[in-house]
């Protein structure tokens, strides 16, 4: 390996920390990185669009003294506008469309922290999947078993950040798509609550407020300071989050008190949930009262059967919306220019009428207010991350000719990362657990509306009593080099 050679033995901050002292500069951090990539991404497939000039020029005209100044960073190709930069959304039908013209608020102020961009991701069509195996760049592969999903849709930036080719990386989440595939590949991944990041200024929300803005990170407090430095509405937003009483980062490692806990074990659609995540679940319960907590074995009292056909009428009419907005396409999409899902999608889609999307809009709002009253009695819900270990490649497959039993696959795999979408909730996924294969188990913990504060206060303790930052796949490890 050129470049850095104590690279991965630093989290983003730890990075930045150097930079800062001058013990190492942001052009030596970005060969770092590409050296890695160089020998990692071809195995795991992660990374699709070279930014690599990007990146050099950003450095060579200054990079801001923000938290995270000089540390290499990846972004999704969805969602993250660059102005200059292409961004394909993993799909023939958007391929050919021409560069946007402004950045995104949210890339602006991920510049506005000091981070360096050097490429986009790797994610499924259009974002509709928990996986990343699209027609367009092929799949992603998962760092710790190339037979298995990196899950998705923010598949390429969460197995780059298990290939330590960065310490975190961008995602987006709208039914689980930073929290599955950190369960996948044993990161952190937060979903923050509805409208925490702004989506300004090309939209006011995402499918019906259930998407947000994140990242995946290796850290806990990598994942607080990112969200400090991105947090906060845009102008015009439609709503904001309530405002944190004092910086997220602060709260990593500050006493949470004795938090009252809750653990279900029921997925809310009745999905079976295998051994090793009940197994997961029950162990941490455990920890938690070992820590002081008063923890209980309680299942929130919620309409679990609506959660699944509310999301398909948004998803089904959000399709329909995006594909509307390709800059020069002023037609529907022709056969072949959609993976199979994304097409019945579509359709149904078009079928959608605006009583149909209000009561699903309603649905969500019942369900959040549903979950509200649970949590009138509990600070934090613990679920199983997933139903068990990341799936082989190929199972949940965008062309399966049959929508439904692809929608099934989706759902089997995960029963518990929806809800929070539809609720609005903070859910934070955390790598605390091993199978006995040696695959990453992730937990959820989900917080009030509005209260990342506790998770972060938790999740700390949780860390600190299962460290995971020096777990690394077995790849990592053979391609030092």
């Amino acid at each position: 390996m050129t470049g850095f050679a104590e690279y991965e033995r630093y989290d983003a901050l730890g990075l930045a920390s150097l930079v800062k002292k001058r013990e190492v500069t942001a052009t030596e951090l970005l060969d770092a990185a590409l050296a890695r990539a160089a020998a990692r991404n071809p195995l795991v497939n992660a990374i699709t669009i070279p930014m690599e000039d990007f990146a050099r020029r950003a450095i060579a005209d200054g990079l801001p003294p923000g938290p995270f100044e000089g540390v290499p960073f990846l972004l999704k190709d969805l969602t993250a506008s660059v102005a200059g930069v292409r961004m394909t959304r993993t799909s023939r039908f958007f391929a050919d469309s021409p560069p946007p013209t402004a950045d995104s608020e949210h890339v602006v102020r991920l510049k506005r922290a000091g981070l360096v961009f050097f490429g986009r991701t790797n994610t499924c069509e259009m974002g509709l999947s928990l996986t990343c195996e699209p027609q367009l760049t092929g799949p992603t592969k998962n760092p710790w078993d190339l037979t298995r999903i990196s899950g998705g849709s923010s598949g390429g930036a969460t197995a780059a950040t298990a290939a330590r080719i960065v310490p975190m990386a961008h995602g987006t989440d709208g039914f689980g798509s930073i929290r599955a595939p950190a369960a996948c590949c044993g990161l952190v991944g937060l979903k923050p609550t509805r409208g925490r990041n702004t989506l300004a200024p090309f939209a006011g929300e995402a499918l019906a407020g259930l998407a947000a803005e994140h990242g995946l990170t290796l850290s806990l407090r990598d994942c607080a300071a990112l969200l400090d430095a991105t947090a906060g509405p845009g102008a015009g937003d439609p709503y904001a989050a309530p405002p944190p009483a004092r910086p997220y980062l602060k709260e990593v490692g500050a006493d949470p008190g004795r938090l009252r806990i809750a653990f279900t074990r029921k997925a809310p659609n009745g999905g079976e949930v295998g051994k090793e995540s009940l197994r997961e679940l029950e162990s941490i319960a455990r920890l938690c009262a070992d820590l002081g907590h008063h923890v209980e074995d309680a299942d929130p009292v919620v309409e679990g059967d609506a959660m699944v056909p509310a999301f398909l009428t948004l998803i089904a009419a959000a399709t329909v919306v995006n594909l509307d907005t390709h800059p020069a396409k002023n037609r529907a999409p022709l056969p072949g220019e959609l993976e199979n899902v994304t097409r019945e999608m579509y359709e149904r889609g078009l079928r959608v009428s605006g009583a149909d999307y209000i009561k699903a809009v309603n649905t969500a709002h019942r369900l959040g207010r549903q979950t509200a009253a649970f949590h009138a009695s509990y600070d934090v819900l613990l679920t199983p991350g997933l139903s068990g270990v990341a799936p082989k490649l190929g199972w949940i497959d965008m062309m399966l000719e049959d929508a439904d039993e692809y929608w099934r696959r989706v759902f089997a795999f995960s029963p518990f990362t929806v809800w929070f979408n539809l609720t609005g909730q903070p859910a934070l996924m955390l790598p605390l657990g091993t199978s006995e294969e040696g695959l990453p188990l992730g937990t959820q913990l989900v917080g009030r509306f509005g209260d990342e504060a506790t998770l972060f206060r938790l999740g700390a303790q949780l860390e600190a009593a299962r460290p995971w930052f020096d777990r690394k796949p077995a790849l990592v490890t053979s391609t030092q080099g």
